[in-house]
């Protein structure tokens, strides 16, 4: 039996610390391994399948991949959370909102986006198949546990008992971590944006969709029942940076990293710049 675990704000600020750490590894680690491995890239693209995605099944006819895409697109999901999470620290340090703590769990899980490295690194080392699967895994569980820490958040905004925000954490982490440990993976293949390929992926799609459009539709119920207009542009804001982060993530030619990050960053903005004009007098 759960009990509610009540999180105070400063408890919440350790997982705002917490995370501007995680980012920063993640950065450094991305950094020292790429004096190891950049050269390889193009080696290493050359036996990838294309990366899937709506944007992507739009822009493949059209262009070719470029193997450094990759790289740069890792390079600046890490940034992204690093910047993203101090920024909300910096913010929100002293305003008790519970979506924002859901937010920037999902902002941290970009972070994860370090180990797609992995997949070159292999290559320059020689290293097991298994290194890949176990960097898999891990990396899918970020990926989802953004996903649903973003919808948790939309759900906050509904009214949900924010005495029990230690409990969703721990349950969202359990319901990923099970995701993540029992979908299928090959080691040995790779798409061009350096996601190891994994089973079910349609199926994933689709329920990623379903998920970010549930979210969208909370956060506007969210605006009706609390009479706060501001939860229509967050919940606007909440699609952005899903289709931000998915163009962003599955990029491969030139042409789609910007178009992904100026969509993540902007719903970004939106998401954080709202919550904070809904708490500002709390």
């Amino acid at each position: 039996m759960l009990y509610a675990v009540t999180m105070t704000l400063s408890s919440r600020n350790i997982v705002f610390k917490t995370g501007i750490g995680v980012s920063l590894l993640a950065l450094a680690f991305t950094l020292v391994a790429s004096f190891s491995v950049f050269s390889v890239y193009p080696q290493v693209g050359a036996d990838a399948q294309r990366a899937a995605g709506f944007f992507q099944a739009l822009v493949a006819p059209f262009f070719q991949p470029a193997a450094y895409v990759a790289f740069v697109t890792t390079i600046s999901s890490v940034l992204y959370a690093f910047i993203t999470m101090f920024l909300i620290y910096y913010f929100f340090e002293k305003t008790q909102s519970p979506e924002i703590l859901f937010f920037a769990l999902f902002v941290v899980s970009l972070a994860f986006e370090s180990l797609r490295i992995m997949v070159p690194f292999r290559v320059v080392k020689d290293l097991p198949s298994v290194v890949l699967v176990i960097s898999a895994r891990v990396l899918i569980f970020g990926r989802y546990y953004g996903l649903f820490s973003l919808f948790v958040a939309s759900v906050y905004a509904a009214g949900l008992d924010q005495q029990k925000q230690g409990n969703v954490v721990f349950i969202i982490a359990v319901a990923t971590l099970t995701i993540a440990l029992g979908v299928p993976i090959d080691g040995l293949s790779w798409d061009s944006s350096m996601l190891v390929i994994f089973g079910f992926a349609t199926m994933f799609k689709t329920v990623e969709i379903g998920i970010v459009l549930i979210t969208m539709l909370s956060f506007f119920i969210s605006a009706y029942t609390r009479g706060a207009k501001e939860y229509v542009f967050i919940g606007i804001g909440s699609v952005l940076v899903s289709l931000g982060r998915t163009v962003l993530l599955s990029a491969d030619t030139w042409v789609t990293p910007l178009p992904g990050l100026i969509l993540l960053i902007g719903g970004t903005w939106i998401i954080c710049s709202q919550l904070h004009r809904v708490y500002l007098w709390l």
